[in-house]
């Protein structure tokens, strides 16, 4: 709730709680204004509120959700959603790192806005995780600061992000690969003709064109190792419900990419991408096993990343993690990511605590129960 003590008077930050799914927690014109205006600073497209209005609809449909809020006289100067599971002692996380295993961070204006999302948390009774969260954040050292007095904050590597720094060279993208890379280019481009017309395009559909598109592109992924592994998106309904809902959005906002790579017409590598502050975003990848001879998913990923390049784009950001395949085959550029967790001076600090095994648990766990004895 927020508290007002008179005309003009500073606004203290405030939580706004709710269900996932209830869509409660979204409404407010101010807000939704607000969201979209800091969206013109976010650093990562899973900070837009496109993003999290679909996970809280689906992926995260009946946990609790709690939307941190900055605000002043001026407006709404940062928010963090956070969710949890409904059990007496579960940990408050930043909503989307688990559910699909993006990095995520608080959406801030400015310094101001972090430290007081920052006390708000540390204010709060229960631990927080922040699994994957970019190590050059302005808000790990805001969060860091807010916990001392009030408990212990640990900070380990995470999996990075790897990406292509582009620029004009990039347009020849196999130029920029030694010898034997450029001939498995050339080998894998003849066996593809081979089979007949190949073809690449990157389209940008309207609304009224998306979800053909959409389901073109999860069908060919269904067509490979990840149905088996499970981890296809149309293997699981909620997870094909979020991604249908936040690339509808995206499509509607023109910053959608489906790339498709075609032999005599029929679709056997797609990509799923956003355009989004020049940069391009690749969400999901995947290729038709029963063309897995002439490497589909690397000739379209050599095509997306000349396409970028000619588009003036100034990343190819790979988002997922750091896997051998993508350090041995196309970049060993990565963006550094930290897990931050909180463990406030309480009982359910101390259960974290023990839970997670931090290294000299004993001492630590010593040190919490004193502050909490004397507090």
């Amino acid at each position: 709730m927020e508290s007002h003590t008179g005309a003009g008077a500073h606004r203290e930050p405030v939580f706004a709680t709710g269900a996932a799914g209830s869509g409660g927690i979204w409404q407010g014109r101010n807000l939704i204004e607000a969201w979209h205006w800091l969206e013109g600073g976010a650093s990562l497209p899973t900070q837009t509120m496109a993003f999290y209005t679909a996970l809280s609809a689906t992926l995260l449909a009946g946990s609790e959700i709690e939307l941190v809020k900055a605000s002043d006289d001026l407006g709404i100067r940062g928010i963090l959603p956070l969710c949890r599971d409904r059990k007496p002692f579960a940990r408050w996380r930043m909503v989307g790192a688990r559910e699909v295993f993006e990095p995520i961070d608080a959406l801030c204006l400015d310094d101001r806005g972090r430290e007081a999302i920052a006390r708000q948390i540390a204010d709060q009774a229960r631990p927080v995780t922040f699994d994957r969260v970019p190590q050059d954040s302005a808000f790990i050292p805001r969060m860091q600061a807010a916990m001392q007095g009030r408990g212990l904050v640990r900070l380990r590597a995470a999996q990075g992000c790897p990406f292509i720094a582009l620029d004009e060279r990039w347009q020849e993208p196999e130029a920029q690969y030694n010898a034997g890379r450029r001939s498995d280019f050339r080998r894998a481009m003849r066996r593809a003709s081979d089979l007949g017309e190949v073809t690449f395009t990157v389209l940008s559909p309207r609304r009224d064109q998306f979800d053909a598109l959409f389901d073109e592109a999860i069908a060919v992924e269904l067509r490979s190792w990840k149905k088996e592994a499970g981890t296809a998106i149309a293997a699981d309904r909620a997870k094909e419900m979020f991604f249908r809902d936040f690339l509808r959005s995206a499509a509607c906002d023109g910053i959608l990419r489906l790339a498709f790579m075609r032999i005599d017409g029929r679709a056997v590598a797609m990509q799923i991408a956003l355009e989004w502050h020049g940069r391009f975003w690749l969400f999901k990848i995947g290729f038709d096993e029963d063309y897995a001879r002439c490497s589909p998913g690397t000739l379209l990923m050599l095509h997306t990343i000349g396409w970028a390049a000619s588009e003036g784009l100034t990343s190819y950001e790979m988002l997922g993690n750091v896997e051998p395949w993508i350090a041995e085959f196309w970049t060993t550029e990565c963006h550094p990511c930290v897990c931050l967790r909180t463990y406030p001076a309480n009982l359910a600090g101390l259960v974290a605590l023990a839970v997670d095994g931090v290294g000299g648990v004993a001492g630590k766990l010593r040190h919490l129960a004193r502050r909490i004895i004397n507090a």
